[in-house]
């Protein structure tokens, strides 16, 4: 699987280990651990440097504290459970494929290099493929919980981007924009809003 360049902190922590010896839930954690190594490269792109850019990781418990909280406040109707699990694995296709930015790549190239990463990653563990076919869910965004977990990553970005507008970096009109764009409940539109007139 070829992947584009990416400016990471440490490489994959699983190449320190011999994966013969341990057992599989580690070497899954292990590859999860690669997200808190890699930066994300949009930020690093509109001048956030490496010292105060967030890792994948860190966008990962964002979206899944925001989507906990805003599911339980703003749409009970969803089911917690698979909104809270879909949010912390969201993001696991980029262990392998890298934090691509969409103008880099084509969607469909993208989309398969994430899905190859969330397989290898998954098809170690006897119930992988309900991880995986969780994945895919949020990839299509078909299901209402998946519809909403990737408004709250979109969210997450925005309110990160007034988050660094507020330590003083410029330029990033063009993620604030971009959040707004995918946020069609008014609710979490309204929420980033909020935030974005404080700055």
């Amino acid at each position: 699987m070829s992947r584009p360049s990416m400016e990471i902190k440490a490489d994959n922590p699983i190449t320190l280990f011999d994966r013969t010896q341990m057992p599989v839930i580690i070497q899954v954690y292990l590859e999860f651990n690669h997200l808190k190594q890699l930066f994300r490269q949009g930020w690093l792109r509109h001048g956030i440097p490496r010292d105060r850019c967030e890792s994948v990781a860190e966008h990962s418990l964002g979206v899944a504290v925001l989507a906990l909280l805003l599911a339980e406040t703003y749409h009970p109707e969803l089911d917690t459970n698979k909104v809270l699990r879909m949010a912390l694995l969201h993001d696991f296709g980029e262990i392998y494929a890298g934090d691509i930015i969409p103008n880099d790549e084509n969607s469909t190239s993208k989309s398969r290099l994430e899905r190859e990463s969330m397989l290898k990653v998954f098809e170690k563990l006897p119930n992988g493929k309900n991880y995986v076919s969780l994945w895919e869910d949020f990839e299509s965004g078909d299901s209402r919980e998946a519809h909403f977990v990737r408004q709250v990553d979109r969210l997450e970005m925005g309110l990160q981007a007034a988050v660094y507008q507020a330590r003083g970096y410029t330029g990033l009109g063009e993620i604030l924009e971009s959040a707004r764009r995918g946020l069609v409940d008014e609710e979490l539109n309204a929420l980033l809003e909020s935030l974005e007139v404080l700055i």
